[in-house]
């Protein structure tokens, strides 16, 4: 007997090819059984007549690092089909660390990947592990509503083996290699599925330094591919120098994307393993995305094995009263900033403020490299490519919908109209920041990209930038606006979707037990009413330790999702159900 029956539904197997009508059977945490008509009994049968059955998403780019102490759900992964993360991302993560060394990586985890630190310092159980085999342990004795898996990260390994030299990026001597090299090593026979690290001067601590082996000189990084080569198995993950642009205004990167290239060939020919690494469309150099895919083509075609990682939509800031926005630092609003939201509001609903904010100067912060110190800059330089988030959501919008033309026929400054509409209706307006992939106002770029043989979609970054960008829903908007709601362009077949956002990642890290319908395979599934699914608006919520706040939108559609054989979420509800461990090592090389 069946433990659970799908029956009647689309299967959309994961593995490319055009869904099929059939039911599936489950038993023992696994597949058993994809058929047309299944006749065996089962102890339970969800009717899927209209809805899709895909596997469960794999979401390769993810930093629940710390979340994973303080939380068993998972979101906002775990309410959009996920059913596998990987984290340890971007060369930033929480092990190894020294005995009450753990304010380093604090302050370089809040400056790249904006989680408060607050939330880290409470919700951490700081002095639980030193090595990363221990953080393994940890995350090991914990159950949670889906699998997780992580990378060894770079800015850890450095800190704990060279100290104050590593975090300010003095030269790793022949000693210092060794030893990282060796701790990598011990990492992944612990169970990492690989190393990641950074080499763009844009990820910097909350004190404005480039986080620790941003400028790791070639030696050092090919030490950790001998090291994937020793143990046999891993993935090296690497934001490259160039992703988002030239970065002028923070000095200049520190080698074009061409010798980036030429540096990650040389880590997957030395290290025998797969590279993944960022690809967007950046502002300074719009083009240089095509041509990174065409060599790429070119290396692989010659044996490399390199994976551009890819977004499936613009990379966005948000701003609202309740996140980030324009006002934040200046003078006369800092005098209130701490009120709570209602009187905040009508304190800037007040003429006289209005006017003394809208003349005052901005106050810088204490920590340069946080984001709250920066983003209203941001926000401000770029005035051009915010949108409103008004329901139902474009997100393809035209130029003449942006911020600065909507000022214009207004007759106002774009400060004005800023502070109006963040102030108007009731005060919970969202506006979104158009940048990367989306500096031809539309989604060609994104849409090449995805389709490209040799990428991978990923850079989600759920758990991170909780109060400035919600891509974490990346899964759910793949469905919801390439397989069936883009009116600008052309879509991308749900079967390709479905394969690019589940087998192929699973591949990637050696994940072989899942990423598809067949039989003997993990049963990891959604079961979604494809027609109705939607993503909701955005909702500030106020759950992270220390009462720290993050964006979070909701979906509606999912019918079923399992993880192992396990229902962990029932028509859009979590079950209570947390059959999700610890992802302990690739299965292949």
């Amino acid at each position: 007997m069946l433990d659970v029956l799908i029956r009647g539904g689309t299967i959309v197997d994961g593995l490319g090819g055009e869904p099929f009508a059939g039911d599936l059977g489950i038993k023992g945490g696994k597949i058993v059984e994809i058929g047309a008509e299944i006749s065996s009994e089962a102890h339970k049968v969800i009717e899927a007549d209209g809805a899709i059955i895909t596997p469960g998403f794999v979401d390769i780019h993810t930093h629940f690092d710390g979340q994973v102490s303080w939380d068993d759900d998972m979101d906002p992964s775990f309410s959009h089909g996920v059913t596998s993360v990987v984290m340890g991302n971007c060369g930033v993560g929480f092990a190894p660390v020294p005995k009450g060394g753990e304010k380093d990586l604090i302050e370089v985890m809040e400056g790249v990947e904006d989680i408060p630190g607050t939330a880290l310092y409470e919700g951490i159980p700081w002095g639980e592990w030193e090595t990363f085999p221990e953080y393994l342990d940890h995350i090991a004795s914990r159950k949670y509503s889906l699998d997780i898996g992580t990378q060894v990260p770079h800015g850890a390994i450095r800190n704990y083996v060279m100290g104050k030299r590593g975090r300010d990026n003095q030269a790793a001597t022949t000693a210092d290699i060794e030893e990282m090299s060796a701790l990598v090593e011990e990492a992944l026979r612990a169970g990492a599925l690989g190393f990641s690290t950074s080499r763009t001067i844009g990820h910097r601590d909350i004190r404005g330094n480039e986080i620790p082996g941003t400028h790791a000189q070639r030696d050092e990084i090919l030490s950790f591919a001998d090291a994937i080569k020793r143990v046999g198995r891993g993935v090296f993950e690497l934001i490259p120098a160039g992703c988002v642009g030239e970065l002028e205004h923070m000095g200049g990167e520190q080698s074009t994307y061409a010798e980036e290239i030429d540096l990650m060939t040389e880590v997957s020919k030395r290290g025998e393993c797969p590279v993944t690494f960022t690809l967007v469309q950046n502002g300074d150099q719009p083009s240089t995305w095509r041509d990174v895919l065409e060599s790429v083509a070119k290396i692989n075609k010659r044996g490399g094995r390199l994976s551009p990682q890819v977004a499936c939509r613009p990379i966005g800031i948000i701003s609202s009263l309740l996140t980030y926005h324009m006002f934040q630092r200046r003078e006369t609003y800092l005098e209130f900033a701490d009120l709570p939201f209602e009187e905040r509001l009508a304190k800037m609903r007040d003429p006289a403020v209005r006017a003394a904010i809208l003349a005052d100067k901005d106050i810088p912060h204490e920590y340069s490299g946080s984001m709250v110190a920066a983003v209203h800059e941001i926000l401000r330089a770029s005035f051009d490519s915010l949108y409103e988030m008004s329901e139902p959501v474009e997100y393809e919008p035209t130029r003449d919908q942006n911020f600065t033309n909507r000022a214009l026929r207004d007759g106002k400054s774009n400060a004005e109209f800023m502070y109006d509409f963040l102030t108007g209706l009731d005060g919970k307006r969202f506006a979104i920041l158009l940048g990367s992939n989306f500096h031809d106002a539309n989604h060609d770029a994104i849409r090449a990209m995805m389709t490209d043989p040799n990428t991978v979609v990923g850079l989600s970054d759920a758990g991170a930038h909780v109060n400035m960008i919600f891509d974490g829903v990346a899964p759910t908007y793949q469905l919801t606006h390439w397989a069936k709601g883009r009116v600008r362009g052309d879509k991308i077949p749900l079967g390709y979707l479905v394969y690019k956002q589940s087998y192929k990642n699973a591949q990637l890290y050696g994940l072989t037990d899942r990423g598809s319908l067949e039989i003997g395979k993990r049963a990891d599934i959604n079961v979604i009413d494809f027609e109705k699914l939607k993503l909701g608006g955005l909702e500030v919520h106020h759950d992270l330790p220390a009462g720290g706040s993050r964006i979070l939108q909701s979906a509606s559609g999912y019918l079923a999702t399992f993880v192992n054989g396990v229902q962990t979420r029932e028509n859009d509800k979590d079950t209570g159900a947390r059959p999700g461990r610890l992802i302990r090592g690739a299965l292949t090389k």
